[in-house]
């Protein structure tokens, strides 16, 4: 596993060098000229442990969680102030943990975000269905979130039990939906579960359209070393073949298909926190990716307040890019899209993709992986596939190996990858 995505580092980065991660910072972030800038913010705080959950998260107890919030603002002050006026950013998303636990400050935390900045294309939050309630939602849309996606994981008794999820009430949950008034409300699934079919993930995904979404996503069962789960993972002939299918039949439905995962039935309902040239993540774990460096801060709640206290960033561990893992790390996450345009790739590198990448592509084209239509790469339902696959090696190989790590250490010295 290491070994496939180490070689494809080295043929893409040209060089033996891996990833390091070491224990350093810029207190002062170079984002002031950062095009299409994302915002994240991190809430940790769950009421119970998912086991198959891979994210950082704590048990939720209101006092701690409160200091935590006090901390998150001081942090956005301490990166935001770094800029001369308001900075222009595409998104906001919070992400978790449960981020509804907070949700009575969710409007303290979004004012102090637009003292210093100015987002064009809407707040996202991401909710627990026991979240997803009329007293809930609106607290949320008067605070000024326009997005939500609601983790339900799986309508059907048979996957609730195995991922350890409640079941969820589905009349009452389209009643308070169809008075939801949010321009996306997208609902994640997971598929590649045990003995898990085509009918399956096809009832949840109609399910999700007829009660209230306009938007889906279904995310690939990943096995971390360092959660407590114990469900297996499908395997990959029986994997591609449901990915296929599944992709087929939105296609057919006439859903528009906006990620590798992800599927809507009106073409501007959008969400994902993910595919930005430019991002800048608040609280524990959150990341922040710019030109040439990618940063990770503490996954310690704890260590994360204490150094914010001290006014000092929190971040654990940092890389700074050569150009070419630059490229790399730009093109994989664009890829996400399951389109590449060269015109993007040259105006943020100053270079020519076919220049850079040109023999890769080529082979890419002769595999089946990608077409040429309209300016731009565009995935095959082979090159999706693949593409999923590989992400799973990368995920085992890079942020497992990461993420296990600091979830023991807060402040590790040195991380290679």
């Amino acid at each position: 596993m290491s070994i496939l995505t180490t070689l494809t580092r080295m043929w893409l980065t040209r060089s033996a060098k891996p990833f390091i991660f070491k224990n350093e910072y810029d207190q002062h972030l170079p984002f002031s000229d950062c095009e299409h800038l994302g915002l994240y913010v991190h809430i940790p705080f769950c009421r119970s442990i998912c086991n198959f959950c891979p994210y950082c998260k704590i048990r939720y107890s209101k006092e701690l969680c409160d200091r935590y919030i006090d901390a998150l603002l001081r942090e956005i002050r301490l990166v935001g102030s770094q800029h001369n006026g308001r900075k222009v950013t595409t998104s906001l998303y919070f992400g978790g943990g449960t981020p509804a636990l907070a949700a009575d400050r969710f409007k303290e935390i979004i004012d102090t975000i637009q003292e210093y900045f100015i987002i064009t294309e809407g707040i996202g939050a991401e909710l627990h269905p026991d979240d997803a309630v009329p007293s809930v939602l609106q607290v949320l849309r008067n605070a000024g979130v326009t997005k939500i996606s609601i983790g339900i994981q799986s309508f059907q008794k048979k996957f609730q039990r195995i991922l350890g999820r409640n079941s969820v009430n589905i009349s009452t949950l389209k009643e308070t939906l169809s008075e939801a008034s949010f321009e996306t409300i997208s609902m994640d699934f997971i598929f590649a579960l045990p003995d898990q079919t085509f009918d399956d993930l096809k009832e949840d995904i109609d399910t999700a359209f007829q009660i209230g979404a306009n938007h889906v996503a279904i995310y690939p069962f990943i096995d971390f070393t360092f959660t407590s789960s114990t469900v297996s993972a499908m395997p990959k002939k029986e994997k591609k073949a449901l990915l296929d299918a599944i992709t087929l039949y939105c296609t057919e439905k006439g859903y528009t298909r906006s990620s590798i995962w992800t599927f809507s039935s009106e073409r501007e309902a959008k969400y994902s926190s993910m595919t930005r040239e430019h991002f800048l993540g608040f609280g524990c774990s959150a990341t922040t990716l710019l030109k040439d460096q990618f940063k990770i801060n503490t996954f310690s709640v704890e260590e994360y307040c204490k150094r914010i206290e001290e006014k000092k960033l929190p971040t654990s561990l940092t890389t700074r890019f050569s150009l070419r893992q630059r490229m790399v790390y730009y093109l994989f996450w664009t890829a996400y899209s399951t389109q590449v345009n060269p015109e993007d790739f040259e105006n943020f590198f100053g270079v020519p993709l076919k220049s850079m990448y040109g023999m890769e592509l080529k082979i890419a084209e002769l595999l089946g992986f990608i077409t040429w239509e309209n300016g731009v790469y565009s995935m095959t339902l082979k090159g999706a596939f693949y593409y999923h696959y590989y992400e799973n090696f990368y995920t085992l190989a890079y942020i497992d190996k990461m993420w296990g790590i600091m979830k023991k250490e807060a402040f590790p010295q040195r991380i290679e990858l």
